[in-house]
């Protein structure tokens, strides 16, 4: 899976927001407000990842129980499927 083009990750005062560009910003209204966590998970999802990968790379990157990092992998990536912010590869 794979973030769609035509979406940027910025960070603002120490928060992080996605915003559309280009043709995107006539499809997708708005802006949306990232986590430190999300914002990880965004940087592997724009690369090209699968779910089990975002779960490894998280792993090594925050001191959490495997579980925990699971649910908040799959949560986001529901997040991203309801707002058709992903392609598959």
């Amino acid at each position: 899976m794979k973030i769609k083009d035509g979406f940027m990750l910025r960070e603002v005062a120490g928060a992080y927001v996605v915003v559309p560009v280009g043709g995107r910003a006539d499809d997708f209204n708005g802006m949306i407000h990232l986590n430190e966590t999300g914002a990880f998970f965004w940087n592997i999802a724009q690369q090209g990842t699968s779910r089990d990968e975002m779960i490894d790379k998280a792993l090594t990157e925050y001191d959490v129980e495997p579980d925990r990092i699971a649910e908040d992998v799959d949560r986001f990536i529901d997040i991203l499927k309801s707002n058709s912010l992903l392609q598959e590869l």
